[in-house]
Parts: structure tokens; C-alpha cells; sequence
């Protein structure tokens, strides 16, 4: 079972992800400075002026330059926020006029987004300039944003487009509808693994088809809203936890793999791959499975056996469905450890796939933050994360690790904080911005003096008030059964 080496691709794929944001943030801002400059000329000067000329001809540059990088270029609003090609942009002194300027205009306009295609001209970019200022001098209408769409496709401007925010009410639907969708995913994924993994345990045969159309939903769902998916991992149901953890390995994985930048059939197989990484346990007995306290020596030698006969399990339902190659590789590795010092010992020297790693991340935060009968009391997902970060002994890749932590935080989703406001809150999401790893966006779920609240509001920790304070910073992280709360109770 030798994998093929994927050290190579995955840190070129990892130098490719932080090199497309270094190169957002840094190109975005220029842009939006070169926009900003073009609008206070227009505003002051005829088109003819040197200086409005000058403007427009770094507005067109920049770009210019952007598009041949990025091949479409996409500024969105999303609260006081500017995203550039969906890296949000940080608002520091330097640039705080600029920003502050164009959000005003565009929010005059009654623009959220807006899109300019490859195709665009430099007399393109000066009739949009020119028509958001003049726009932005009007009234505020519902139809603003949609006049403006046909002013400029009258205009000739056939590759620059614009549309409205998504509205308050909306909004909140929309993220009740993909809360919703999320959770039915969720929930057909438990009941698809729990189907698998009792039939094979049975011997009967497994459905395969039903786990690649649960693991094609997984996918989906995490490309277009990781949170709500990745929230729920947070329910770790005891009773069914065989069956929850490998659907949570999946989605951790899959977002993990999304991170590192594989594609979206990439992300099929390693979704297949994760989901299937315990199939082997179907084969250990449930006594031993399940035994309160530790296992003798014979009852471990039985547990260590579970990755080669998960290759055994999966080549045997090759008949009833594609099972990828990957998998059997998973099923095999996601316990040997980088530095091949875990189990089965190999015997000559390989490289993991990095499948595996990936895998071997996801399954090992799961294990080690869930309630089983040999773990009734879960640890913190900080502190694992900072064992699995520290600690060699685990036998993580820390380039792995390291893009896992981006992508949950510091502190994970469902972590327990408190505040120095005295309130308790639940970590709703990291935060986009990964230079502010440490102020993640909060679910407040107690007032300060302890009163419970449901389902609470949301706070980004990175956001400042108008002084350039943090209202709010995390004091500690705190089990949050001390306060009778369920942290599942707040993302379902």
C-alpha cells in the first residue's frame, strides 16, 4: 500500500492559497485607492483636467493588472467590510479615507457588489466612475441600483455590472435557508453512514451509491456555506457518535481540503475517503469497540487492526460502487503518523498521502472534543488544537495543522469564552481576516450578569468602535456546562 507522494503538490498548493490572498489584499487596496482618487477628482475637475486623466489612467492600470492575475475582478460590501475577489480588505489609517469614501458612494448608489469582467476598457471605467457620481448625488430610491445597471449597459458599459445588497430581512432568510439545508445534510449524511456501517456489520451489502450522493451534498454545502456545516460538527451526538464523528471527519476534512486549494472532484475523493476512514471498525467486535476503561493488550492489538481491515472492507465493496484508490490509501494511513512511528508499522520507508494527513487532523480534533465511553469528559478544542499544534509526539503534519487552525481559529466553532464584558459567549466562526485569528465572530449567549439569552446576538471581536477600541476580548476559554449551556442548542 505505497501512496504517492503529495508533499510536493500540497505545499505548492498551500504557498498558491497564501499567495493569492497576500496578492488580493495588496493589489485590492491599491485598487480601491486608485477608485477612491478618481471619484475626488472627477468630483473636483472636468474630465479634460490633467489630473483627472492621470487618475483614470492608474484606475485603468491597476485594473488592468488585476484581471490578468485574477481573470475577474468581484468588490462586495458586507457590513462596514470591503471583499475584493472575496479577501476582505483591512481598513487601517493609511487607507481609512478611501475606504470610508467608496463605501458612502457605492452605499449611496445602493450597490452591495460589483463586478468587472475581462473585457473592460479604459472608456468603460470612466463612464462607471462618472455615472456613480452622479448617481450618488440622487435621492435614494428602491430601484437606485437597478436604474444604474441600465443607465450604464445603455451607456455602452457592457462589463461592468452592479447589484443591490442583499437586504436585511432577506438576509436573515437566506441564512435560515442555508441553516436549514445545512442541517438536512447533516442529518441524511448520520443516517447514510449508519445504514453502511450496520450493513456491512452485518454482511449485508452497502449502498455505495447513497454515501457518494451524501458525500456530493457535503461538498456542495461547504462550497457554499462552510459555517453552517462546519457549525454543526459541534453536536457530537454520544449515542451515535461512530456515525457523527466519520460525517464530521468528512466535513472537516472537506473544508480542510478546500483551504489547501483542491479542486472540487478533489474534494469528492477526499470526502469519499474521510467518510470511510473508520470503515474498518465495522469489523472490530462491539464489546471491545465500546469497553468502558482501557483496553487489555489482546482488545488493542484487535483496535490496531482496524486500518487494514478497512482496505479489506472497501476492496470488497468495489463490486457494488467506485470506491476511490484514496480511500483504501486513508483507511490505511490516517493513523500511522507523519513520521510513520503510529500504526500498522510499515514496513520500508513511504511518504503519507495527503489525503491522509488531512484525514488524520480532522479525525484526530473530533476524537479528541467529543464525549465517548472511554472520554466522558471532551477536552477543550482550544487546547487540542495547541497539543496537536506543540506536541510532535502526535504525529501531525504541521503544515496541515497549520491550515486547519486557519481555517477554525484559534478558537474553534463551538468553543466556550468569556469575555471581559462579564458575558459568555459561543465562537460562531473564525474570523475571515486571519491576522485577527484570535478575535473570532461570537455568539453572545449571556448577559454580564449571568442571564442566559437564546438565541443570543453575534459580535466580531475584530470589529472597533469609534475610539479604535475592542469593545469586546476574550478573557478565557470555560466549559460551558458550568453555565447550563448546550453549545448544540445554538446552531440548530
Amino acid at each position: 500500500m505505497t501512496a504517492p507522494d503529495g508533499g510536493a503538490r500540497r505545499a505548492s498548493m498551500v504557498e498558491t492559497v497564501q499567495t493569492t490572498d497576500g496578492f488580493l489584499r495588496h493589489a485590492g487596496r491599491e485598487f480601491l485607492v486608485v477608485l477612491y482618487t478618481a471619484f475626488r477628482s472627477l468630483k473636483l475637475y472636468p474630465l479634460e483636467n490633467n489630473q483627472v486623466q492621470k487618475a483614470l489612467d492608474d484606475l485603468w492600470a491597476t485594473t488592468r493588472h488585476l484581471l490578468e492575475v485574477e481573470k475577474e475582478l468581484e468588490v462586495r460590501l458586507q457590513g462596514e467590510f470591503i471583499f475584493v475577489n472575496s479577501t476582505r480588505l483591512r481598513l487601517d489609517l493609511d487607507n481609512y479615507a478611501s475606504f470610508s469614501h467608496i463605501l458612502s458612494v457605492l452605499r449611496q448608489c445602493g450597490i452591495g457588489a460589483v463586478r468587472v469582467d475581462e473585457g473592460v476598457d479604459r472608456k468603460q471605467l470612466q463612464q462607471f466612475v462618472s455615472l456613480l457620481l452622479s448617481y450618488g448625488a440622487k435621492e435614494a430610491t428602491p430601484n437606485k441600483v437597478h436604474e444604474l445597471g441600465q443607465k450604464l449597459a445603455d451607456s455602452g458599459v457592457t462589463h461592468i455590472g452592479v447589484e443591490a445588497p442583499l437586504e436585511t430581512d432577506e438576509d436573515m432568510e437566506d441564512s435560515e435557508r442555508q441553516k436549514e439545508a445545512a442541517k438536512r445534510t447533516y442529518a441524511r449524511s448520520v443516517a447514510v453512514t449508519k445504514e453502511v456501517i450496520n450493513s456491512i456489520r452485518m454482511g449485508r451489502t452497502a449502498n455505495v451509491k447513497k454515501v457518494k450522493r451524501a458525500v456530493q451534498g457535503i461538498v456542495d454545502q461547504v462550497l457554499n456555506n462552510e459555517g453552517s456545516l462546519v457549525g454543526l460538527t459541534t453536536l457530537r451526538d454520544y449515542d451515535e457518535y461512530t456515525f457523527t464523528h466519520s460525517v464530521n471527519v468528512c466535513i472537516f476534512s472537506v473544508a480542510l481540503g478546500r483551504k489547501l486549494g483542491l479542486s472540487k472532484l478533489q474534494l469528492y475523493d477526499l470526502g469519499m475517503a474521510a467518510l470511510f476512514h473508520d470503515v474498518g471498525k465495522s469489523r472490530v467486535p462491539l464489546e471491545v469497540l465500546n469497553k468502558e476503561g482501557g483496553l487489555t493488550e489482546e482488545e488493542w492489538r484487535i483496535m490496531q487492526a482496524h486500518p487494514w481491515l478497512g482496505v479489506l472492507t472497501l476492496f470488497g465493496l468495489r463490486g457494488y460502487g467506485e470506491i476511490p484508490y484514496r480511500g483504501m490509501v486513508v483507511a490505511y494511513e490516517h493513523h500511522m503518523k507523519s513520521d510513520l512511528t503510529g500504526y500498522p508499522k510499515s514496513l520500508r520507508e513511504r511518504t503519507m498521502s495527503i489525503y491522509s494527513k488531512i484525514v488524520a487532523v480532522a479525525d484526530g480534533f473530533d476524537a479528541a472534543t467529543s464525549r465517548r465511553v472511554y472520554q466522558t469528559t471532551p477536552i477543550q478544542p482550544d487546547q487540542v488544537l495547541k497539543e496537536m499544534w506543540e506536541n510532535p509526539r502526535r504525529g501531525y503534519d504541521p503544515v496541515v495543522v497549520k491550515a486547519f487552525v486557519n481555517l477554525i481559529g484559534i478558537y474553534p466553532v463551538g468553543t466556550c469564552v468569556i469575555l471581559d464584558t462579564y458575558e459568555v459567549a459561543i465562537v460562531h466562526s473564525a474570523n475571515a481576516d486571519v491576522s485577527h485569528v484570535h478575535r473570532p465572530v461570537v455568539r453572545v449567549v449571556t448577559t454580564p450578569d449571568g442571564a442566559l439569552l437564546q438565541p443570543g446576538f453575534l459580535a466580531d471581536l475584530a470589529q472597533r468602535d469609534e475610539q479604535g477600541n475592542f469593545p469586546r476580548t476574550i478573557v478565557k476559554v470555560t466549559d460551558p456546562a458550568k453555565y447550563g449551556i448546550n453549545v448544540s442548542d445554538y446552531f440548530v
